[in-house]
């Protein structure tokens, strides 16, 4: 069978239908000279293993994309991760951002909500709204969502530990507007084994954190079928100093121990997995970035198929969030950074990402004002619209630098992999400590190279200027603390207290057991039971987690 055969029955069968769901932009799709852009390029016919390595957009190994016309149908969700202060200053933002164009919402939680504490609670004192929005009960996220229509955007929530009660509050919020759940969109987090890798903001040991994964995986297959169950994060890893052949690899073998917990819990694999998503990193090798993404899609596609069984193309889909590189950004010549923010995002889009938030250029310095945010939105939108990148599918496959590139990602972030089943897994592997060893050796490595000038950063060790930052910025006002303080006070002294006690009694005995508890868990919140009660009632029965010593 010849290639243009094939490419004729991908036409008819995937492209085709996919173009009836969305339909192409009404735009015409050709460069500023007038020269025609095809969806995307295949190589002649003499390329024998097209198929096997790349094949056509929108089917398996998906290395060319999730969707037959990607972007030519529906661009990606634009997003800003964006949360600070207290839910009511972060609703003036959403939308603020909403009505710039934003098509996604992201939230981002203060430290004390992250790791399940009130807003009241002594260890969260001078932390309240600091580095993202507080949220202690119902009542803050429906303030956090008040006028925006929860049945009508997708929304992204930047938490892991207790991201199952964060995302009952949003279900409550979300009932309470009307809306039923089954029409809700968006993703959690979700991802505990990063936390225990790279970003610390973990609560309980990995087998109960495994099965509150695990609950949510269920209770959404039933209940939410458009939810994103969880994000599987390689952005962490990739802040915390891996290489991208390691933010491949890790996240990947990560995803791979939340499958099989999954599947010796029950559930199916062509079920819940087309309800798995992922979060990668987009940073400055601005070539090797968009073969990490078609590299990660490709062994993705295979494990799904060759190692779990999988049917259904949804469930070999790897559907994934980028976000441009937090590390990356500099305090020194801080405008540099909307130059790096922008290759960033090109590279995210070539690579054919779900949906994209661009960093602001202040944010290595504070909290990004709106001035900052909104160039880093039109960032995206002059991608979108101005740049032609969106009129193609996959526009640099078929490029020899591309496709070595990710073949080489690919089998390098394999090799880690089987080096990890070795292991006894992605659990065993982060026991040992060899996860953070590796990612720990590559961060150093990168920082030699910088002090020795083998790697430039401009604006730090090369290009140097002396300046005087003018740029404004965002503070956040010390009062929201005791206005959160106050408003905790009033919750508890309003509720039914007799309902609260019989509720976490009622909690406790769950966690003791085995039940899905999520659906407990969306009651004790309509009931104004607050995180730090929750997470405190499930710390009483499942402790805390404690790394070991040596890392």
């Amino acid at each position: 069978m010849s290639l243009e055969s094939e490419r004729k029955r991908w036409e008819n069968e995937t492209l085709n239908p996919a173009r009836k769901r969305f339909p192409e932009r009404k735009v015409e799709f050709k460069t500023s000279s007038g020269i025609p852009l095809p969806p995307f390029q295949i190589p002649p016919d003499t390329e024998s293993n097209y198929l096997a390595r790349l094949g056509f957009p929108g089917e398996y190994p998906f290395t060319r994309g999730v969707q037959p016309s990607m972007y030519r149908g529906r661009l990606w969700t634009m997003r800003q991760y964006a949360g600070y202060a207290s839910a009511r200053e972060s609703n003036q933002r959403y939308r603020y951002l909403l009505e710039q164009g934003q098509t996604g919402l992201s939230v981002a939680f203060d430290l004390p909500t992250q790791i399940g504490y009130d807003s009241d609670d002594p260890i969260s004192q001078g932390e309240v709204g600091k580095v993202g929005v507080a949220i202690s009960s119902m009542e803050d996220m429906a303030i956090l969502f008040r006028d925006i229509p929860l049945g009508q955007v997708s929304t992204s929530m930047t938490i892991n530990a207790p991201a199952a009660i964060l995302l009952a509050m949003y279900i409550a919020v979300s009932k309470q507007q009307g809306t039923e759940t089954n029409k809700l969109r968006g993703t959690i987090q979700n991802d505990i084994l990063k936390e225990y890798i790279a970003r610390g903001t973990y609560i309980f040991p990995p087998e109960p954190s495994m099965r509150l994964i695990t609950d949510v995986f269920s209770f959404c297959q039933k209940e939410i079928p458009n939810w994103n169950t969880i994000s599987i994060s390689g952005y962490h890893i990739r802040e915390a100093g891996s290489t991208a052949v390691q933010e491949v690899a890790f996240t990947l073998a990560n995803a791979v121990a939340y499958v099989e917990t999954a599947l010796q819990a029950g559930l199916d694999i062509d079920q819940f997995a087309r309800q798995l998503s992922f979060f990668f990193n987009a940073h400055n090798n601005f070539l090797e970035e968009i073969a990490k993404y078609r590299a990660a899609r490709r062994l993705w596609a295979h494990l799904m198929k060759e190692r779990f069984g999988a049917k259904k193309p949804a469930s070999m889909r790897m559907r994934f969030h980028t976000q441009t590189g937090g590390s990356t950004l500099t305090a020194q010549q801080p405008e540099n950074n909307a130059i790096r923010v922008a290759l960033q995002a090109l590279a995210a889009v070539l690579g054919g990402t779900q949906s994209l938030h661009t960093n602001s250029m202040d944010e290595a310095l504070w909290l990004p004002t709106e001035k900052a945010v909104t160039l880093a939105l039109r960032t995206q939108q002059i991608i979108a619209h101005e740049s032609g990148v969106a009129n193609s599918v996959d526009p640099l496959g078929g490029s020899y630098l591309i496709e070595y590139l990710t073949d080489e990602i690919e089998q390098h972030a394999l090799a880690y992999i089987e080096k990890i089943d070795q292991m006894g897994g992605a659990l065993a592997a982060i026991e040992q400590g060899f996860v953070q060893g590796e990612i720990q050796e590559a961060a150093y490595t990168y920082q030699k190279e910088i002090e020795s000038n083998d790697q430039v950063v401009v604006g730090v060790n090369q290009f140097i200027i002396d300046e005087k930052i003018e740029l404004d910025r965002l503070q956040v006002d010390p009062s929201i603390e005791t206005e959160q303080r106050d408003r905790l006070v009033d919750l508890r002294k309003n509720r039914d207290q007799t309902r609260v006690v019989e509720l976490l009694n009622k909690l406790e005995a769950a966690a003791r057991g085995s039940e899905n508890l999520m659906p407990l868990l969306i009651v004790c919140v309509e009931n104004q039971i607050t995180l730090g009660e929750m997470c405190n009632t499930l710390r009483g029965v499942w402790g805390e987690y404690q790394p070991p010593a040596w890392i």
